[in-house]
C-alpha cells in the first residue's frame, strides 16, 4: 500500500474532504474539513484499506491563525501492511469541538480526554468527557500557548527560547 494509493482511494471517495495534503518524513498527512472527519476515518477502517488502529490522538494550537486555532491530529495504522496515517483537522477556538471517535476505537477515550484536559477541545458524543491529568480546579487548559513559559523577572531566558 502506497501514499499514493491511500490518497487517490480517499479522494475518490471524499472529493471535497481533503484540504491539503503532505508528506513529511515520508508518512501521508491529510488535512480534512472537520464535519468530514468522522466520515473518513470510518471509511479508512472499514474499507478495503483495513486501517484499523489508532496510535494517538492530540491537540495542537496555532494562535496565529482565528480560523485553524485548535486542531486535533489523528495517527492511523494499517497494522497488515504496516501503513501510516495522519489526519488533521482545525476549527476556531471559541467552541471547539470534534466528533467522537470512542464508537470506531475504543482507544480513543483516554486520548480524547486527554487532548480536551490541555488543549479545552471537546468531543460530541464522548462517553466520559472530563479531566484526566490536572487538577479539576485548575481552571486553565496548560497546553494552550496563551502562557509565558518562564517567569517574566528572568533575564537569561525568553520564550524566544522555545520557538515562540
Amino acid at each position: 500500500m502506497t501514499n499514493e494509493f491511500v490518497l487517490e482511494a480517499i479522494t475518490r471517495e471524499f472529493p471535497e474532504s481533503v484540504l491539503h495534503v503532505s508528506e513529511p518524513y515520508g508518512m501521508l498527512t491529510l488535512e480534512i474539513k472537520k464535519e468530514d472527519l468522522k466520515k473518513v476515518v470510518h471509511h479508512l477502517r472499514d474499507s478495503s484499506l483495513e486501517i484499523n488502529f489508532l496510535t494517538d490522538v492530540c491537540g495542537i494550537h496555532y494562535p496565529q491563525d482565528p480560523e485553524k486555532e485548535l486542531g486535533v491530529i489523528y495517527h492511523l495504522h494499517n497494522m497488515k501492511e504496516n501503513f501510516r496515517i495522519r489526519l488533521k483537522s482545525f476549527t476556531k477556538k471559541e467552541g471547539a469541538e470534534f466528533e467522537t471517535l470512542t464508537d470506531l476505537y475504543a482507544a480513543a477515550n483516554w486520548m480524547e480526554r486527554e487532548t480536551f484536559d490541555f488543549y479545552g477541545i471537546r468531543f460530541s458524543g464522548h462517553p466520559d468527557l472530563r479531566v484526566i491529568l490536572n487538577m479539576e480546579d485548575l481552571g486553565y487548559h496548560p497546553m494552550l500557548k496563551e502562557y509565558r513559559l518562564e517567569d517574566g523577572t528572568r533575564e537569561d531566558k525568553n520564550d524566544k527560547m522555545f520557538g515562540r
